[in-house]
């Protein structure tokens, strides 16, 4: 599981350099209303029996192998067939990551699950790097291959007023939810580790039966 370090929404964007400098000085408060909705990420019936929230990142080794190893079989399993009611909450560790969930955001609903999966199957690839400006020509790459076209791209990545209200909605869930690492589950309100497929169809069977 990867760790979960404390710090602002603030700091981070700083970090990442998609906030101006005299922004952060505006008063908090105000800065969070102006900010704009960032949608849930949902596959599966609104009033499904059980609900499985999965907090994971781009940019996260044992997040891309919960996608291969559990993932995959869930959906096909339990998501597909209607079953239980799946939200997938990003988790930003660093500029990739966040980089990563806005491109893949840029898709649109329609798309995102599929871009999530191109990201997590490549991470090797497009995150090893040291050189920012590489891993954000990999992201691009893997936003075009998913159909998305250059101009829209930049016009996504380049949007500082999404940035902040995903990391601040982050923030808020994780610590709602009291996470501390990736990946996390809370199944119908229920906190867990990382865990097998097998482990996790116990969990759910059992809440379906109830």
């Amino acid at each position: 599981m990867t760790t979960i370090f404390g710090r602002t929404a603030l700091a981070l964007a700083m970090t990442i350099g998609l906030m101006a400098a005299p922004a952060l000085a505006q008063d908090a408060a105000a800065e969070t209303d102006a900010l704009p909705e960032v949608p849930e990420l949902v596959l599966g019936p609104e009033d499904a029996k059980v609900t499985v929230v999965e907090y994971a990142s781009y940019t996260c080794p044992h997040c891309a192998n919960f996608h291969k190893d559990v993932f995959k079989p869930l959906k096909a399993d339990y998501i597909d067939t209607g079953k239980i009611r799946f939200v997938f909450r990003e988790v930003y560790f660093d500029r990739y990551g966040l980089w990563a969930s806005m491109m893949a955001r840029c898709g649109g609903d329609m798309k995102y699950f599929a871009i999530s999966g191109m990201l997590f199957e490549d991470m090797d690839k497009w995150a090893e790097t040291n050189d920012p400006a590489v891993a954000i020509e990999n992201i691009k790459t893997i936003g075009r291959a998913a159909g998305i076209d250059a101009a829209q791209l930049e016009t996504c990545l380049k949007d500082q007023k999404f940035a902040e209200a995903m990391i601040a909605k982050f923030e808020k869930n994780a610590a709602e939810d009291k996470v501390e690492g990736t990946p996390t589950l809370i199944i119908n309100g229920e906190k867990h580790p990382n865990m097998s497929y097998a482990d996790l169809k116990a969990i759910i069977d059992g809440k379906l039966a109830e």
